[in-house]
């Protein structure tokens, strides 16, 4: 008697999520603690001045919703399409023009995300070179000569970063007198770094948003 044939089963679907990784008005949440912030040093204090401490939150609150997708298009919750939706949709509010009031300090923070986001794509892509040290030294050569190309190799090293990859701290020299933008792009690599893994158990979590 003939065996039955055995259906193999169909791969599993990405489970569909609603969060809300990032908007408008969470962004303009922080624009308005900076406005309301002090950006004068005390000479009388070691501390940094209260607006450049908002700002480095800021920038931290970016990087870590940014990588939470990442995470969970490696927990497969998300597909690739899908993914890149959600990036999308956080780079347009994260690198859009900046209130005329605010330009200066915004364009602090959004030349290290120019890497953060295309680092996320790159992974998601997922074609990139492996040796890190390579990639340091090129993209260190060549960012004077052709920022487009040394912005392609920064988000190789953060998709390495994203995949687990151990960077940058010893590629980061803190006595460098006029630090170029790969190594303002090698210092995000290293906050994506510590993200990642404030990340790892990180999955879904009841609730709107994240």
């Amino acid at each position: 008697m003939a065996k039955k044939a055995v259906k193999s089963a169909a791969p599993l679907e990405p489970i569909k999520l609603f969060y809300i990784f990032y908007n408008q008005e969470r962004w303009n949440n922080w624009l308005t603690s900076l406005r309301e912030a002090s950006f004068e040093v005390d000479p009388k204090s070691e501390e940094m001045p209260e607006g450049f401490r908002i700002l480095d939150s800021f920038s931290e609150d970016i990087t870590l919703s940014v990588l939470k997708i990442m995470r969970l298009f490696q927990n497969k919750r998300f597909g690739k399409e899908e993914a890149l939706e959600k990036l999308i949709q956080v780079e347009q509010i994260v690198m859009a023009d900046p209130p005329a009031d605010l330009e200066e300090i915004i364009e602090l923070l959004q030349l290290p995300k120019a890497v953060l986001f295309a680092s996320c794509r790159t992974f998601v892509g997922g074609t990139f070179e492996r040796d890190m040290k390579a990639l340091v030294k090129k993209g260190r050569e060549i960012v004077e000569k052709d920022l487009e190309r040394a912005l392609e190799i920064g988000a190789q090293v953060g998709a390495n970063v994203i995949d687990g990859a151990t960077c940058c701290k010893k590629y980061i020299k803190d006595d460098i007198e006029q630090p170029t933008l790969f190594d303002e792009w090698l210092i995000e690599c290293e906050r994506m770094s510590e993200a990642m893994g404030s990340l790892k158990d990180f999955d879904e979590v009841a609730g709107e948003d994240y």
